[in-house]
């Protein structure tokens, strides 16, 4: 039994007996409350100034205020420069609603950072924390880098910022998880997992970010089932583009994944797993991939990768992919919340979350 193991093991059978709410080992991926992270608000967090004073949220505590109300079960969370008094407010409060929390932090990107990030980890800890979400890049891989020079870059210092963050994850017992955040292809980010062999360091699992990548999403979740923290649960649509295709996300149900099929894969090599939804309202998105620039950094990707997911694209009609443009603010923060509440709902309907 080597380190990762006897972690995962230890902690997964410690969460299910200490946590109830959380998702049971039999059968995996049921009885469990969803969860949600606070992308899946991204118009009301962005625009939170301008929003009417009864419904703003200026803060994590505000947020979970909305979780309770919501009936989630977790909340995953930005955690930056958080003091120890609001801290302990959001641990309290949490603790009231019985409600989870997963941090999200930025990686050291330098020395000088270290700092910041340790401070960073001890909040998320000290809130009850023990997983937090990090990216190794924010954009998207297709979009940021001009050629395999700035990408080769890129993954070097990917390594070296995950190398720096790992005593610090092991010294104070709080596992990272890196999301595949539309720049790893599945094999990357096992190498990536592999060159660190860290029981500290695994993913958080975006269902669908890897169609971007021509990859379909079942077979992402597969392998890297082993190293899976953390998850971004969302169904997909994609439809045809004149670029290449678009890609959306849409209230669970409504896509293409087989949502119960990913659950299981997920809940059945980790069964303390959070399911968080992250519902992001808004334009679809061109995945260029009949332009050159998509192929930069990409040209060794398989010919069938790239005919598969075409194929899974054209079934699709780009009118029916959801469109943010041209409702006004207060339109787009219904439509958010509606988005939501849709997800939650087919969750405890067809998906058996509690």
């Amino acid at each position: 039994m080597n380190r990762r193991h006897f972690l995962t093991t230890s902690l997964a059978a410690a969460s299910v007996a200490s946590a109830p709410c959380r998702i049971s080992a039999a059968p995996p991926g049921r009885n469990h409350k969803l969860g949600i992270t606070l992308w899946s608000y991204n118009i009301r967090w962005r625009n939170r100034e301008k929003v009417a004073p009864q419904e703003s949220w200026k803060d994590a505590l505000d947020v979970l205020d909305h979780c309770d109300d919501l009936g989630a079960g977790c909340l995953q969370i930005g955690v930056r420069k958080w003091s120890d008094d609001f801290t302990g407010k959001v641990r309290d409060r949490r603790e009231s609603y019985g409600i989870a929390l997963e941090g999200q932090v930025g990686l050291p990107r330098m020395e000088s950072d270290l700092d910041r990030f340790e401070a960073d980890i001890k909040a998320a800890k000290e809130a009850g924390a023990t997983t937090v979400r990090c990216v190794c890049q924010g954009g998207r891989r297709y979009e940021i880098y001009k050629d395999m020079e700035e990408w080769n870059t890129f993954v070097h210092w990917s390594k070296e910022a995950l190398e720096r963050a790992e005593p610090i994850m092991a010294r104070h017992g709080v596992r990272l998880a890196i999301e595949n955040h539309k720049d790893w292809r599945a094999d990357e980010h096992l190498a990536l997992l592999e060159h660190l062999d860290s029981e500290w360091i695994g993913v958080t699992f975006d269902f669908g970010n890897n169609y971007a990548l021509l990859e379909d999403p079942h077979e992402v979740a597969e392998a890297l089932a082993p190293y899976i923290f953390s998850t971004h649960v969302k169904d997909m649509e994609l439809a045809p583009s004149e670029e290449g295709f678009l890609l959306s996300e849409v209230p669970l149900g409504q896509g293409r994944l087989d949502l119960a099929k990913i659950l299981e894969i997920c809940a059945s090599r980790n069964p303390e797993v959070w399911f968080n939804l992250e519902m992001i309202t808004r334009d679809p998105l061109v995945v260029p991939v009949l332009e050159d620039r998509y192929w930069r950094t990409m040209a060794s990707i398989p010919a069938p990768d790239l005919a598969e997911t075409l194929q899974t694209a054209s079934k699709g009609k780009p009118g029916n992919l959801p469109h943010v443009g041209g409702r006004d603010l207060t339109a787009q923060l219904a439509w958010e919340d509606e988005n939501v509440r849709k997800s939650f709902d087919y969750a405890r309907e067809k998906l058996g979350f509690s």
